[in-house]
């Protein structure tokens, strides 16, 4: 059988037409016979080349078994944040910033495919790499700004969470947020070793709870199609909805998905355990890539579509409670669960990540390797105290997507300069047009950070 991407293993299997003799039979690989000898039965010689094909098949010798990663990094694309973010863009401007989403999501294919290629090439992660190059002091600060994204990214992933729980449960925010606090905790404790595959298809299957949860809405009342074209044409019309877009590019480009990519490919096998070749990792990680962040990017601009079509004017829609009951009032109970399902599902996977991440940050530029019941603890308490004091949570969540924004330049520089040194990657080193394109994001993500920072400090956002 041929495979894409499988090589000689590939073509390793031969079936047998017919049931020849046993004198007939080749004998077992690597066996000697002399004519004393008697032939190897045909029984044995089947159940070698068996063990042989489910060892190759195990080993990642098949698309299949390469596919992962990218799909857990694509939760951070649908977390929270990005519910509140999208929602509250559909609800003030319509169909004003489909193209921004549309732009980020084109923008995060390229900068997760970078994280993911740097990982495998080099064996080591973006955080290690960074730990490698920079000071005692340099390494410290450099944690301390991705520790306030990880408390921002955590931030909006348990409040979501809380929120999901009091609308399906009546649960208290404050106590739903200790619950999505130890479910994550224990989904957890599958993310390390031989059980890492059981943690990937745990997310996998949450990220598909999430897809069925926003996308189910846009079928009971679709949107007119010529809106949404004139969506995707680049515009502002308010210093207001350059500071939303902003927010939903933080919550779009993920700077901890960005970290963490260059991890879960060396992480998806487990210790001792054989890899594909370099090649044939880097082309499975693009389809992995590409379809990951289409299933993501597909939700995030169904979430606006829907709140656009069904939400634009209404008042109250800037919490996430807020556009849960105009979901049920215009789209009916059934559809207004089913949200708040896929609203659950979505911070039970992203704050398990997000805290995935930001242990393997930790290791990589501290050398520490904390339990991950401690990291759980340092992201999830800002977050509880926000549940406990904050009048409205859904503004946390907005204000978090841009800080969040803020940091993105600090993970994109270092993997756009690390992608294109020829002393770390060798031959797969970026060409001169790639790492132009990849400069050129870079460019346009902090040209628009900076003027978000101007604008707020200005009071004009």
């Amino acid at each position: 059988m041929t495979n894409e991407i499988g090589g000689e293993h590939s073509t390793h299997i031969e079936h047998d037409t017919g049931t020849p003799s046993v004198s007939t039979m080749p004998e077992a690989p690597g066996e000697l016979r002399t004519p004393d000898t008697p032939p190897t039965p045909q029984i044995d010689i089947e159940r070698q080349r068996a063990a042989e094909a489910g060892t190759h098949q195990h080993h990642g010798h098949a698309l299949a078994s390469i596919l992962g990663p990218a799909f857990v990094a694509a939760v951070a694309y649908v977390d929270p944040g990005n519910v509140a973010a999208n929602i509250t863009s559909g609800a003030r401007y319509g169909y004003l910033l489909v193209w921004v989403l549309v732009l980020a999501n084109a923008m995060s294919v390229l900068i997760q495919y970078q994280s993911a290629k740097l990982g495998i090439v080099t064996g080591k992660s973006l955080p290690e790499l960074l730990g490698e190059r920079m000071s005692d002091a340099g390494r410290f600060m450099f944690f301390m700004q991705a520790e306030v994204i990880a408390i921002a990214t955590d931030l909006a992933e348990v409040i979501g969470g809380a929120i999901a729980l009091n609308l399906l449960f009546g649960l208290h925010l404050f106590v739903g947020g200790l619950v999505i606090g130890a479910i994550s905790t224990v989904l957890l404790w599958f993310q390390g070793g031989r059980t890492h595959r059981l943690f990937e298809k745990i997310v996998i299957a949450l990220l598909l709870v999430i897809t069925f949860g926003f996308v189910f809405g846009l079928f009971i009342a679709p949107p007119n199609p010529l809106d949404v074209l004139g969506g995707l044409i680049p515009h502002f019309t308010t210093t207001d909805s350059v500071l939303m877009a902003s927010s939903m590019l933080g919550a779009t480009v993920m700077p901890h998905a960005i970290y963490m990519h260059s991890t879960l490919v060396n992480d998806h096998y487990a210790p001792g355990e054989k890899k594909p070749t370099v090649r044939q990792l880097l082309h499975g990680s693009k389809i992995d890539v590409a379809w990951a962040l289409l299933l993501a990017g597909t939700v995030n601009v169904v979430l606006l579509i829907i709140a656009a079509n069904s939400l634009h004017g209404m008042a109250g829609t800037d919490s996430i409670e807020g556009a849960q009951h105009a979901i049920v009032s215009v789209l009916g109970p059934v559809v207004g669960t089913i949200f708040s399902i896929g609203l659950l599902a979505s911070s039970l996977s992203s704050t398990s990540v997000g805290t995935y991440a930001g242990s393997e940050i930790m290791h990589g530029l501290l050398r520490i390797k904390a339990p991950m019941w401690a990291c759980r603890v340092v992201t999830l308490v800002p977050a509880l105290v926000v549940l406990w004091f904050a009048p409205n949570p859904t503004m946390a969540l907005v204000i978090g997507q841009v800080i969040l924004s803020i940091g993105i330049p600090f993970a994109i520089i270092p993997l756009m300069r690390y992608t294109h040194d020829r002393t770390l990657m060798g031959e797969y080193v970026d060409g001169t047009a790639k790492h132009v394109i990849f400069v050129a994001v870079a460019v346009l993500i902090v040209a628009l950070n900076v003027l978000l920072i101007v604008l707020t400090l200005l009071g004009k956002a």
